[in-house]
């Protein structure tokens, strides 16, 4: 049998509380959710479950403790196939909670929590330990101060390393620096830019070697070492956007396993293998019932 491919994922878990509406409702008024679930959720817990679900060896390194609703959060995880390394499993505090409306005509969310503020995390010492054996370390820049060691440290140890860009935060330059393949939402503006090519040039002029802008369902604009191109995003019937761009990003980070020194080709090819499984995502409420559908939405399976 061949090896799983291993990957680490650093950063956010949350408590996920996601109801299905048919709208956002306004100041003093209440709405009856047509739907409701709850499951652990952040970036990067998301991207190690899909990571796992693609036939992945997945471990989050994160933040959960032992508050209850943490302990059914890395349950959840767990049951998904997800190692959880919490590096706060004394603290009696809760998780950060996210609370989800989602609108039942467009997909569209909208979302409140409090992330890792106010959240801190010792960084272990053994960090040459932590990211040996993986073949590729992601992370989505929550946690910063934890991010850019293990990125420094992933980096050191030839390790592939993938940024998911959601928004620019205090520290993302440092951890660019770490960085070999950036994935970026279009929310994602650091200093000075204003659309993609401007994104792209930013990433490039600071090291990454790989860039991506992804956009919802327009097609996602990449650039690599001799070029770029864009990549077109599969047309499906939107129920939930929640958790795509997530799906997206440990579909990539499993992909690029497979594959050695990357060349355009191949990186093409795995973005468009990875925007299948983001736009699968979005066919079905909440950010598991993706993995319930048999296969993909082209008809064929994507596992290596």
């Amino acid at each position: 049998m061949p090896r799983r491919p291993e990957g680490l994922f650093v950063g956010l878990c949350t408590f996920d509380v996601v109801q299905l509406v048919d709208h956002v409702p306004g100041a003093d008024e209440k709405v009856t959710a047509l739907r409701q679930t709850v499951a652990a959720g952040g970036p990067a817990a998301n991207a190690a479950v899909a990571f796992a679900h693609l036939g992945g060896a997945a471990t989050l390194l994160t933040s959960v403790g032992c508050h209850p609703m943490g302990v059914v959060a890395a349950a959840e995880l767990r049951g998904l196939g997800v190692t959880v390394r919490d590096l706060s499993a004394d603290s009696a505090a809760p998780p950060a909670v996210s609370s989800i409306l989602v609108t039942a005509s467009s997909g569209e969310r909208a979302v409140a929590s409090t992330n890792a503020s106010g959240r801190r995390i010792t960084v272990p010492d053994d960090l040459a330990a932590v990211v040996a054996g993986y073949d590729v370390v992601e992370f989505d820049g929550h946690h910063m101060e934890l991010a850019v060691a293990v990125a420094r440290a992933a980096r050191a140890a030839g390790c592939r390393t993938v940024l998911d860009g959601g928004s620019w935060k205090e520290g993302t330059e440092q951890l660019l620096a770490s960085v070999d393949v950036a994935v970026c939402s279009d929310a994602f503006h650091p200093p000075g830019t204003a659309c993609p090519e401007e994104v792209l040039r930013f990433l490039r002029e600071r090291g990454v070697t790989w860039a991506v802008v992804s956009r919802g369902g327009r097609p996602l604009v990449w650039e690599g070492p001799n070029g770029g191109g864009t990549v077109e995003v599969p047309d499906v019937r939107v129920v939930d956007t929640l958790g795509a761009g997530d799906v997206l990003h440990g579909a990539l980070a499993h992909r690029l396993t497979a594959q050695g020194e990357l060349t355009a080709r191949g990186f093409a090819a795995a973005l468009r293998e990875a925007a299948v499984w983001a736009s699968r995502a979005c066919t079905s409420f909440g950010t598991r019932d993706w993995m319930r559908e048999g296969p993909s939405p082209s008809g064929t399976s994507l596992v290596p």
